[in-house]
């Protein structure tokens, strides 16, 4: 299908006005086959009679074209474009079109649950998917109100945007909507199992599948609070009530996103709904991003973004305003702290990519260029600006900006001049240099500190000094925290005991701006820039900070302090100004001690899987794993305490589960998360010598307290067991019987993948390359599993293959396939230069397209760092790394 390029968007927005949809859908055969019916009434006026323009429509067949009462040709639509001629001013458009369900999660994706063989049904319109489900002019400008009527098999659910109701059997017809984007309209249908209340006069829902319905039951009191809490705080911060009625919230299977903003009908992966034990960490994130959904109710949905170089109005916004409204009106206060080690480092590490581009592109040639910045920088750098523009303007100018923005534009588009002069107004401020450095400039500046002291050993002089990108200068102004943390006595927690906040201007002689505040103050154990997390730079640390950094690190009080820590110490690593070793001695003397769920998940998330998979070579990695299997029992020793030899308790059995997604180790004190946390790392890491433990952990014996082997970590367990040749197939058959859920069937495909065996190894190569039959989600699963750290000896035959057969597997996928399949395909862990060599290769030669040169081109940076890190290691530790003790060790700068 041919993109729809941002001059055609422009050009046909100039020429039509869509005056509303009328969609009229047949489902009853789809429980039998992937083929329903659309026909769709399009109402459109023409500026210009006589011109033409086209409707887009990507159908099987189209079975009938009716144009101002004149039958059309209905021969297939090429590029999924219907062209119009001959417009008059007043246009009314008849298509009936047979479609095709999908298994890709674009249009309208079919599922059959293998719990139960029901069928499920969700539609996902973004980004130029609606045209898969019915005719339409599908670009965001073009709202237009929508009607909509469907016939479903009986018994089933069906929801859409609009409130509807069942009028005879099987039959449903839904309210017209207010104006709408294409990208946002929506549907379930399926034996959906509904959940109601009404709060503040807004009717709430929400919907899973039967097989889920025991878990949301569970869970739903908790989704229903985190949904009014953050209801109640968008009227009271925006002044706006919610303007699409009613307020469904479905989970749906095989989901690509995270979830999708469609107002009235918002979509989440079902993942959502917890089935296993899960951390704090996992509940607000799954609250944050309830509120991050419900934050485009007003940003994007009651005001749209013209096109698509506008994204961060979307995007930015509600990654901004769903961090801010989860920590202020929900129970979980700490979701900034889980913001700046997770969210914030991933768009560290995009804007340092070849592929950076700024917030808010000059422009965005077309939807295939536009699915490719859905990123860390529209959403995390976005979300950070937005910090930094809310420092400057201030929280009242800003609010006051944001109503104006929405009256001015309600159920219309905007673009963001359009959002600066709303801004601009309530503030009193011209933000043209502000948005030209922020928005319109990519990378990222360096903050590092410069002290001098007295004679009395106080500060004497204290400067920030600010370094631009090179070759990308932005003028950019910041308004940094600047803290000095000591600990009142031996051993003590380190604390905050002074802090400073300043600007720093991009004017400054040299880049270096004086911190007078902090002038006679002691230094203390640490002086943190970026204290408080407010601004978005590259941190970096004076010498005898940097020497002492995990002493400091494993008392540091503050989690927030620690994520900022934990952030720039994961960055001097990618960037290899620390060798690998290093920030392993500080991951072992500060793990033990961390405190905070998110903290410690992100932290190992990086020890494992960056630095001790693809950093260290071969001959280092075991120590490193033990350092990390070390530090994890320490901390579900200090959580939980030992179980009893033998003990059982924690066990759920093959297939079993602590509850129905309850949170960690219900009832086993505040420590369960971390032990959860813990156990999942530790279980990554595990060496042969630990098989034994994990065998008795999937049969219940020696489970620490407090932690539940459910579903999900019994497929971890069975995961690591396969990896190290200690389980093959017949566990993993074994397993699937006990969990013959869609995860189930997932996990199972991934560790079969994962089988150290040239016969597995084909079977998923085949499946990654040639089985278009297959649901993408399990495509993708199967990529993930088939690469594994030690098995180079079963995989290197495959790296060239991946180069010279994944253009051919973009060929025949969607975008959206290809994004998922080529990253989770990508040779990560040949860090070696022939992989970059064949990844330039192939970036050099023409094809490859757009979709899959992005990926290559992302998955390719990580790989040279990784080769560069494994140099510096090298260098570093030339006779090899011998490990250090968890809770020891000293950081040598």
């Amino acid at each position: 299908m041919q993109p729809l390029s941002q001059a055609e968007a422009v050009a046909r927005a100039e020429l039509v006005q869509v005056r509303s949809y009328d969609v009229d859908l047949d489902l009853t055969g789809v429980p039998d086959g992937p083929r329903f019916t659309s026909t769709t009434t399009v109402s459109f006026t023409c500026r210009v009679p006589g011109a033409s323009t086209f409707v887009d429509v990507k159908a099987v067949s189209l079975d009938l074209v009716r144009l101002n009462g004149r039958e059309l040709d209905a021969s297939p639509a090429p590029a999924g474009r219907l062209v119009l001629t001959d417009l008059d001013v007043e246009n009314t458009l008849v298509v009936r079109a047979t479609m095709a369900c999908t298994n890709t999660g674009e249009g309208l994706h079919r599922f059959t649950d293998s719990e139960d063989g029901e069928v499920y049904l969700y539609a996902q319109s973004f980004l130029d998917d609606a045209a898969r489900i019915f005719a339409c002019f599908d670009q965001p400008d073009l709202k237009a109100p929508l009607r909509l009527a469907v016939s479903a098999p009986g018994g089933w659910e069906v929801r859409a945007n609009g409130a509807g109701n069942q009028v005879a059997p099987g039959r449903w017809e839904f309210e017209p909507t207010v104006p709408l984007a294409t990208y946002v309209v929506s549907l379930v249908a399926g034996p959906y199992q509904v959940w109601s209340r009404t709060h503040d006069e807004v009717p709430l829902a929400l919907l899973c599948r039967r097989s889920l319905a025991p878990f949301l039951q569970a869970q739903a009191a908790e989704i229903f609070q985190i949904t009014t809490e953050c209801l109640d705080h968008y009227h009271e911060l925006f002044g706006i009530r919610y303007p699409f009625g009613k307020y469904d919230q479905a989970f749906v299977p095989e989901f690509n996103m995270g979830a999708m903003e469609n107002p009235g009908l918002v979509v989440f992966r079902d993942e959502l709904v917890f089935r296993s034990a899960v951390t704090e960490a996992e509940r607000e994130r799954r609250a944050v991003v309830i509120a991050h959904e419900m934050a485009h109710m007003w940003f994007g949905d009651l005001v749209t973004m013209r096109w698509w170089d506008d994204l961060w109005l979307n995007e930015s916004f509600a990654e901004y305003m769903g961090t801010r409204v989860t920590a202020a009106a929900t129970g979980f206060t700490e979701a900034w702290t889980s913001f700046a080690v997770g969210r914030k480092s991933w768009g560290y590490a995009a804007d340092q990519r070849p592929s950076t581009h700024p917030v808010a592109p000059p422009a965005v040639a077309d939807t295939a260029a536009a699915l490719l910045n859905f990123d860390g920088i529209s959403y995390a750098k976005g979300a950070s600006a937005l910090r930094q523009l809310v420092e400057w303007v201030g929280d009242e100018a800003f609010l006051a900006g944001l109503r104006a923005y929405f009256t001015a534009h309600a159920y219309g588009s905007a673009t963001l001049a359009d959002l600066l002069a709303a801004l601009e107004q309530a503030s009193g401020r011209d933000l043209a240099g502000w948005a030209q450095a922020w928005l319109r400039r990519p990378r990222l500046d360096t903050l590092r500190p410069r002290v001098s002291l007295d004679e009395q050993g106080a500060y004497a002089a204290v400067e920030i000094v600010r370094t631009e990108p090179a070759g990308e200068p932005a003028a950019r102004p910041h308004r940094v925290g600047i803290g000095v943390f000591d600990a009142p006595g031996e051993g003590g927690p380190v604390t905050l005991v002074r802090r400073a906040t300043v600007d720093l201007e991009p004017t400054a002689p040299g880049g270096r701006t004086p911190v007078p505040q902090l002038v006679g103050t002691r230094p203390g154990r640490l002086l943190l820039v970026n204290e408080g997390d407010l601004t978005y730079a590259k941190i970096r640390f004076g010498s005898e900070d940097l020497a002492r950094l995990g002493a400091v690190l494993a008392e540091l009080a503050d989690p927030l302090a620690r994520s900022v820590v934990w952030s720039a110490a994961a960055d001097l690593t990618r960037d290899a100004e620390w060798p690998a070793a290093d920030y392993l001695t500080l991951a072992a003397r500060a793990l033990p001690t961390e405190r905070s769920v998110a903290v410690l998940e992100d932290a190992l998330g990086f020890a494992v899987g960056t630095v001790v998979h693809c950093y260290l070579p071969d001959r280092d990695r075991s120590a490193a794993r033990r350092m990390i299997v070390d530090a994890c029992q320490s901390v579900i020793d200090r959580a939980a305490g030992p179980a009893p030899a033998g003990a059982s308790a924690g066990s759920a059995g093959a297939g079993g589960a602590a509850g129905p997604g309850g949170a960690a180790g219900a009832g086993a004190g505040a420590g369960a998360g971390l032990v959860l946390a813990a156990a999942r790392g530790l279980v990554s890491c595990a060496e042969r010598p630990e098989a034994a433990r994990l065998r008795g952990w999937l049969a219940g014996r020696d489970v620490p307290a407090g932690l539940v082997v459910d579903p999900d970590l019994r497929w971890r367990l069975l995961d690591r067991l396969v990896a190290l040749d200690e389980a093959g197939e017949a566990q993993i058959a074994a397993e699937l019987d006990n969990d013959p859920s869609s995860r189930g069937i997932e996990q199972a495909a991934r560790i079969r993948a994962a089988v150290g065996d040239p016969a597995a190894k084909a079977r998923a190569w085949r499946t990654v390359t040639a089985d278009e039959a297959m649901s993408v989600r399990l495509v993708a699963a199967t990529a993930q599993g088939f690469w594994q750290p030690d098995q180079g000896d079963l995989t290197d035959p495959y790296v060239e293959r991946y180069f010279a057969e994944l253009p051919r597997v973009a060929a025949r996928r969607s975008p959206h396939a290809v994004r998922q399949v080529a990253a989770a395909a990508f040779p990560r862990y040949a860090v070696r230069p022939a992989t970059l060599a064949a990844a330039e290769s192939l970036l050099a030669g023409p094809d490859a397209g757009p979709v899959l040169s992005r990926v290559v081109m992302d998955a390719a940076d990580d790989l040279r760092r990784a080769v560069v890190a494994r140099e510096i290691h090298r260098r570093a530790c030339p006779r090899g790394w011998p490990g250090v003790p968890a809770g020891d060790g000293a950081v040598s700068g």
